[in-house]
């Protein structure tokens, strides 16, 4: 890499090192850009210093190196402590810690409040997906568009980049309902595995099955969302919601027989049980999102 070259990359500066931060933070030395980083226990930043980095006393002499900065640190109220003494004029302010939507409204609020632009973020990755090509690692950022289109070279380098649009709190949110089907998924796996737990079933000969099966449902979600927008549950149902709520008899009697807590699904198949009770069962299952979020009216 030139001098010149080194010499285009925009400078960042990253508040916070812990498992994440120093993540992003190498991405970053390794591309060429100028990193400036802080951590409330200086020790941490240490390695960093070692890697290139120019390491700041306080969170404001950080602020200062630069126009680009990141925050990566354990919560909202962690970012708001450690900028509370900086001079945020003009600065393109990028929060990559998670939160909640209402969250990211409110520090964009703030920040546009102390003069500069303002991002959010949701990173959909862990640490070792962070700057490793093909590891299928991407950030949501919502918020100022102008700042990520600014930006967006200098973003792309730790991971890929999804805009979801103007309101800051979309990137939370985003991400928030991706981990909350996560949860869901793995809720999912586990009473699998706890149910063939008692048998001579090896688990590892059963997870190929598993996650076939997984990855052969999923893409249900696009005929949720179908139906959703349509306003018609019932279209394109091929098991219905009277079919699916018989059918659950059959996996609580087996959890029973194989001495499994149906503690995981029993909060789902009680929302079934609501939904057919009132009058739905030539539907599949999309309406439960009406139990849970009713339609707004226009």
């Amino acid at each position: 890499m030139t001098d010149n070259a080194v010499a285009s990359r925009t400078p960042v500066t990253l508040l916070g090192t812990g498992a994440m931060g120093t993540a992003l933070a190498r991405a970053w030395l390794a591309a060429g850009h100028p990193v400036t980083v802080w951590n409330r226990t200086p020790a941490r930043a240490e390695a960093l210093a070692a890697e290139g980095a120019t390491v700041a006393a306080s969170a404001a002499e950080a602020v200062a190196a630069g126009r680009l900065v990141v925050a990566c640190l354990l919560d909202d109220a962690s970012v708001g402590e450690a900028l509370d003494g900086a001079d945020l004029t003009g600065r393109d302010l990028v929060n990559l810690t998670t939160g909640t939507s209402a969250q990211g409204r409110s520090r964009a609020t703030w920040a546009q409040a102390r003069g500069a632009r303002f991002l959010d973020g949701g990173i959909m990755a862990v640490p070792p997906m962070i700057g490793a090509a093909g590891s299928g690692a991407y950030v949501f950022y919502s918020g100022s568009a102008a700042l990520f289109e600014e930006h967006r070279a200098t973003l792309a380098v730790p991971a890929g980049t999804t805009y979801v649009g103007a309101d800051p709190g979309f990137a939370a949110l985003h991400d928030v309902a991706l981990l909350s089907a996560m949860t869901g998924m793995f809720a999912g796996i586990t009473h699998a595995f706890a149910l063939i737990r008692p048998e001579d079933i090896a688990p590892k000969d059963f997870a190929p099955l598993l996650v076939s099966w997984l990855t052969a449902m999923a893409p249900m979600a696009h005929q949720a969302a179908d139906q959703l927008e349509s306003g018609d549950y019932g279209k394109d149902v091929v098991s219905n919601l009277a079919m699916q709520v018989a059918a659950n008899a059959t996996l609580l009697r087996t959890a029973e027989e194989q001495g499994v807590s149906a503690e995981l699904l029993a909060p789902y198949m009680d929302l079934m049980e609501r939904r057919l009770a009132d009058g739905h069962g030539a539907e599949g299952t999309t309406g439960l999102v009406d139990l849970l979020a009713p339609a707004q009216s226009a």
